[in-house]
C-alpha cells in the first residue's frame, strides 16, 4: 500500500518546495503527484521532510564491547535521531581487518539493525594485502588511525602508510592525531597533577599541534599518490588551511566535522567533564566558530557524529582512566536545527552536509536525496517549542546534551519505505539493509 506524506516542506538539492511525497514499497514513487485510492496519509503539518542523515562515522561496539552498546540498541537511537544509514568503525573485538570480519558484521546487522549499514575495513601495520584484495562492495572505505591511541589499530609505520595510500582505490578515512606529541603532553600533565588531571587539560594534551602534525601528513600522502582521502572529525582552525573550498564533486581530499565539535567548546569541561572527553578533543570556542564557518563555506564537506558510547561508570573515572567518546546519534540532527532556528545555517545546508554529501562522497547507490525511484529513506523534522531530551535510547542511557532544550524534534523516520520511528515509538519489525555503492 502506498504512503503519502502531505503538507511537507520538502528539502532537497538546495531548495524547499511544499507538497507531498508518495512512497510505494521501498521507493519514492512520486513528488507532488495526484492522489490515488487506498493511500495511507501522513500529515507532515508543515514540517521539514528531508533525506535521512547518512552518518559516516559511528562506533556501535559490536562485537566485543556489548556492555557499552550493540547494533540493535544504537540503530534504534539512530533512527529516533533521523539517521537512516550509518558507516561503522573497525575498532571492535575482534578488529574488522579482513573480508571475513566485514561479512560477520554485515550478518549481525542484517538481523539487528533498524537503519541501513556499511562497515569500514580497518588498517593495521600488517594487513596491507587484505586492503588490496577486499571486495569494494563489502566496505565503505579503509579506516586508518594515524597516531590515535587504539592499540593494534595504530598505523605508525611510514612504509605501511605509503603502501596503503599508493595501492587502494577505496576512499581512505583517517583519524589524525600524533601519538608521540600526545604522550609527551600527557606525561607532563601527570607530573603536574598526578591522578587529578582536570578534564579541561584534554584539549592541551590532545593539542592542535598533535592534530595538525598528523592531518598534514595524511594530506601530503594523498597528494603524493592521488589517494581519495577523507579526514575525519577536524577540531582546529589551523587544520582548515589544508583543505580547499568548493563543490565536493571536484575534490580528491575532503573533510568532516562532528556535531559535538560544532556544539561544545573548552568552556564546557567545567560542567561536563568526562562526558565530553573525546578524541580528538573539543577545543577552543574560536576553533568551533572556524569549523562552523568552514561548513558554511564548503571547506568542510560532511557533518557526522563519531557516536562512541561508554557506560556512566566508565565515564566517572579520573581523567587518565575515563574513556574518550560520546553517544550522539539520537540528538545530532536536531542539534543542527538549532542553527537553523538562530539563523546561522539554512535547512538546505544541513541536508547538504548530512545526506547529499556523504552519499556522493562514498558513492552510495540511490540514497541521500529525495528523488523518484530512490530508496525512501526520509526524516520528518518539526518545530516543537524548545523540546528537552527524549528518553535516551543508546544502551549507555546518558547524553552530553542533558540540560539542553532543542528547537526541533524528529517526529518520523522512514528506512526503505518502512516507518520505523513515529512520535517517539519504534517499529522494530523490519531491519535495514546493507548499503550498495556505485563502484566496481
Amino acid at each position: 500500500m502506498k504512503q503519502r506524506i502531505t503538507n511537507a516542506k520538502i528539502v532537497n538539492e538546495g531548495s524547499i518546495i511544499e507538497g507531498d511525497v508518495v512512497i510505494k514499497g521501498d521507493r519514492i514513487e512520486g513528488i507532488n503527484t495526484p492522489p490515488s485510492d487506498g493511500e495511507i496519509i501522513i500529515d507532515a503539518e508543515g514540517g521539514f521532510l528531508i533525506p535521512g542523515m547518512i552518518d559516516d562515522q559511528v562506533h556501535f561496539r559490536e562485537p566485543g564491547f556489548e556492555h557499552k552498546a550493540e547494533i540493535a540498541t544504537e540503530s534504534r537511537a539512530a533512527v529516533a535521531g533521523g539517521i537512516t544509514s550509518y558507516m561503522e568503525m573497525p575498532n571492535c573485538n575482534p578488529l574488522t581487518i579482513s573480508e571475513e570480519k566485514l561479512i560477520d558484521k554485515r550478518d549481525r546487522a542484517s538481523a539487528k539493525s533498524l537503519a541501513n549499514y556499511a562497515f569500514y575495513l580497518g588498517a593495521t601495520n600488517d594487513n596491507l594485502e587484505n586492503i588490496k584484495s577486499v571486495d569494494p562492495q563489502l566496505t565503505c572505505g579503509v579506516k586508518i588511525f594515524m597516531g590515535a591511541s587504539t592499540g593494534d589499530m595504530l598505523v605508525d609505520d611510514q612504509k605501511t602508510l605509503e603502501g596503503i595510500f599508493s595501492s587502494t582505490s577505496l576512499l581512505v578515512a583517517t583519524h589524525c592525531e600524533d601519538t608521540p606529541t600526545i604522550l609527551a603532553a600527557e606525561s607532563a600533565a601527570e607530573k603536574k597533577w598526578g591522578e587529578d588531571i582536570p578534564f579541561s587539560e584534554h584539549p592541551n594534551i590532545r593539542s592542535e599541534e598533535a592534530c595538525y602534525k598528523s592531518s598534514s601528513l595524511a594530506v601530503s600522502l594523498a597528494k603524493k599518490y592521488g589517494t581519495k582521502l577523507h579526514v575525519l572529525h577536524l577540531t582546529t582552525e589551523k587544520e582548515l588551511e589544508l583543505f580547499e573550498q568548493g563543490p565536493l564533486e571536484n575534490k580528491q581530499i575532503t573533510a568532516e566535522a562532528c556535531v559535538h565539535h560544532l556544539f561544545f567548546s573548552e568552556s564546557d569541561y567545567a560542567e561536563k567533564g568526562a562526558l565530553i572527553k573525546c578524541n580528538p578533543a573539543i577545543k577552543k570556542a574560536t576553533d568551533r566558530e572556524s569549523l562552523k564557518n568552514a561548513v558554511l563555506t564548503d571547506v568542510i564537506d560532511v557533518i557526522a557524529t563519531d557516536h562512541a558510547p561508554h557506560t556512566s561508570e566508565e565515564k566517572s573515572r579520573p581523567y587518565l582512566k575515563a574513556p574518550a567518546g560520546l553517544p550522539l546519534v539520537q540528538h545530532a540532527l536536531v542539534s543542527l536545527f538549532d542553527w537553523y532556528t538562530n539563523g546561522s545555517m539554512s535547512v538546505e545546508k544541513i541536508v547538504q552536509k548530512t545526506a547529499h554529501a556523504p552519499a556522493v562522497l562514498f558513492q552510495v547507490a540511490e540514497r541521500g536525496f529525495i528523488r523518484e525511484g530512490y530508496f525512501a529513506d526520509l526524516t520528518l523534522v518539526k518545530s516543537n517549542d524548545e523540546t528537552g531530551l527524549q528518553e535516551v535510547l543508546s544502551k549507555c542511557a546518558w547524553s552530553p546534551f542533558a540540560g539542553h532544550r532543542f528547537s526541533h524534534q524528529i517526529s518520523h523516520t522512514w528506512v526503505n519505505g518502512n516507518l520505523v520511528f513515529e512520535n517517539n515509538k519504534i517499529n522494530d519489525h523490519v531491519m535495514g539493509r546493507a548499503l550498495g555503492f556505485n563502484r566496481g
